[in-house]
């Protein structure tokens, strides 16, 4: 019996005819990544989350070095 979550299936992006701005894609999720940065690192030093958010806490933080790392890779090839 197939999984629940193989059932499921992402819908079709529509072809609106714009292409897609890579640079402006990076450029945010470059901006995002070292916003949330800034704000774990201050409720973390504020002592604001519970030892059982760590893990979860410090895997967001490290998912947003890595778009951070990503978007400066972007940039540093064009």
């Amino acid at each position: 019996m197939a999984k629940a979550e193989n059932m499921v299936s992402a819908p079709a992006p529509a072809d609106t005819g714009a292409p897609i701005d890579h640079d402006q894609i990076y450029q945010v999720s470059t901006q995002m990544g070292r916003s949330m940065i800034a704000v774990i690192d201050a409720v973390a030093q504020r002592g604001g989350f519970r030892g059982e958010e760590l893990s979860t806490i410090g895997q967001l933080r490290d998912q947003c070095v890595k778009a951070i790392s990503l978007g400066e890779n972007y940039e540093a090839q064009k």
